[in-house]
């Protein structure tokens, strides 16, 4: 059993940054691939950005890339996700998830879930 919990989400003005971090309990944090998802008021999950094991790869949704960094630190067992040049569509709450295998874009297929940090973005 894998515990996410995820932290740094807040009130930020559109074109601000934030930065989030995701601390699992595992000991073998090193052997998960990591995702961000995201979900809006009214709206269905939407994946964001994946790592891989190792953190030598990463995928971002085409709505982020170019915005938002994934990365992740082992020996820390966090995983971060910088977020810049925010916009007011970015509002959502923000999950983190593992999963024992390759990275994935697509939720069903991650293992353990956080419980999600609130970031809104004023226009």
């Amino acid at each position: 059993q894998v515990q996410l919990v995820e932290s740094g989400g807040g009130l930020v003005q559109a074109g601000g940054s934030l930065s989030l971090s995701c601390t699992a309990s595992s000991r073998t944090f090193s052997g998960y691939a990591m995702g961000w998802f995201r979900q809006a008021p009214g709206k269905g999950r939407e994946f964001v950005a994946t790592i891989s094991s190792g953190g030598g790869r990463t995928n971002y949704a085409d709505s982020v890339k170019g915005r938002f960094t994934i990365s992740r630190d082992n020996a820390k067992n966090t995983v971060y996700l910088q977020m810049n040049s925010l916009k007011p569509e970015d509002t959502a709450i923000y999950f983190c998830a593992a999963r024992q295998a390759f990275m994935s874009t697509l939720g069903r297929e991650y293992d353990y879930w956080g419980q999600g940090t609130q970031v809104t973005v004023s226009s």
